[in-house]
């Protein structure tokens, strides 16, 4: 969950989707995530807490520095320093 949720993060930085809420769509409605956890940014934001999120794959990064998708996203950094949410800094 942690990658996926990292990967929604690199989507965003890279323009692919538009919006957190973009993502959680395609996972809920297409992919078969359940409806009541609101998706994968949802529950990032919601469920984990970013900071853990950013703490947690730090972690499995140092222990794993050739796995480029545990490596937390800048986007997902910024969060964190700012002190926000995922829904916070979209609505900036």
């Amino acid at each position: 969950m942690y990658s996926l949720a990292n990967e929604g993060f690199k989507i965003l930085e890279e323009g692919i989707a538009l919006r957190p809420a973009d993502i959680d769509v395609v996972w809920v409605s297409g992919c078969g995530f359940p409806r009541h956890r609101g998706g994968p940014m949802h529950w990032a934001d919601h469920s984990v807490g970013l900071k853990q999120l950013r703490d947690r794959l730090a972690h499995y990064y140092a222990a794993f520095p050739d796995s480029p998708h545990l490596k937390p996203a800048a986007l997902l950094e910024e969060c964190v320093e700012k002190g926000v949410t995922l829904a916070e800094l979209w609505r900036e």
